[in-house]
């Protein structure tokens, strides 16, 4: 018999587990809400036999239409549904039966005002879950939720993909940069009834602003006209941080950093694939990338900017504004 040194044994052992290690088992995703693009878009992402990295041991098995009377609901679910049944998705008529088939859920639902009510009904699994924006239909309504999620012991978050563009991030501990003090934000912005302004498409350049600033915003005051939407936050630190929605004229996405060492611009690419990518690493982590703190301060943002444009463009206190929606969100938790 043969005789092998101990290195070479000990190599020769971790080979072996190498190759007799089994792959990280699939997770099976559940899609509530096949009314928006984003749900044939994700579903691509993370069914391509060649997904790797955080995409990859993701697949997108079943989907549940949902859907309410808004228009940008009840006139797209059904071409988008039939998208997920033409990649082999399955599709149920009810939120029970879809978490009886999965093990991690996407609440895509364009409208945010039904996001409470299936958060609450997906809570009670346990299933770690992404919600897309708006978290919720009113900032009281996105409190809930996370504290639907604590008391339930359950993983969850929500962004816009508009933070995780690669040119956004390479602002971030940029030396040319150096430390941002101001910062302006652009994109398109259109409004839905029945929701606050900023919740429906404001929010990508706005996610954008406080991905870039961070937290720590005290008033917001806001101009609304027929051509642009403009609000303007100022930090506890002095920084001031602005968004302008566009309503009329060219529109993209853009943000503009004014920095110690150096001003830049850039962020116009929103990535689909890159908010994807963080999606699949949170399911397999529990980690999300985006506190919720970060989150309900972006949506005080936005209820504030609404409030001042009531009070005729007046600086509002996000903590006034908070605390208000806090009192609102103990009745929403015990309906």
């Amino acid at each position: 018999m043969k005789h092998f040194p101990i290195h070479v044994l000990a190599f020769l052992s971790l080979a072996g587990a190498a190759f007799t290690q089994e792959a990280p088992k699939l997770l099976r995703a559940g899609i509530i809400g096949l009314d928006t693009s984003h749900v044939p878009a994700f579903t691509k992402l993370f069914n391509n036999p060649e997904a790797d990295g955080d995409l990859a041991g993701i697949k997108v098995t079943t989907g549940y239409t949902g859907g309410t009377d808004m228009p940008a609901s009840k006139d797209r679910k059904e071409k988008f549904t039939q998208q997920l049944r033409d990649m082999g998705v399955e599709i149920v008529d009810s939120i029970p039966k879809l978490l009886e088939k999965v093990d991690v859920v996407l609440i895509e639902s364009v409208d945010g005002r039904i996001h409470l009510q299936e958060a609450r009904e997906v809570f009670k699994s346990g299933k770690p879950v992404y919600i897309d924006k708006p978290v919720a239909g009113t900032l009281a309504e996105a409190i809930a939720i996370f504290e639907l999620a604590k008391k339930n012991n359950v993983k969850t978050w929500s962004s816009s993909s508009s933070r995780f563009g690669a040119d956004l991030i390479a602002m971030k501990g940029n030396a040319e940069i150096g430390d941002i003090l101001g910062v302006t934000t652009w994109g398109p912005c259109s409004y839905q009834s029945g929701t606050p302004d900023l919740f429906f498409y404001a929010i990508h350049g706005i996610e954008s602003l406080y991905a870039l600033m961070g937290t720590g915003c005290e008033t917001v005051s806001r101009t609304k006209g027929p051509i642009s939407d403009l609000v303007t936050g100022v930090w506890k630190d002095g920084r001031i941080g602005t968004y302008r929605g566009i309503v009329r004229g060219k529109s993209e996405f853009g943000a503009l950093v004014f920095g110690s060492a150096g001003v830049r611009q850039g962020a116009k690419i929103i990535s689909y694939e890159a908010l994807c990518r963080q999606i699949g690493k949170f399911f397999r982590t529990g980690e999300p990338p985006v506190s919720e703190a970060e989150t309900i301060e972006i949506f005080t943002f936005m209820e504030a900017a609404d409030e001042s444009l009531r009070q005729g463009g007046k600086p509002v206190a996000l903590a006034d504004v908070l605390a208000k929606a806090k009192a609102e969100a103990v009745g929403k938790l015990n309906q």
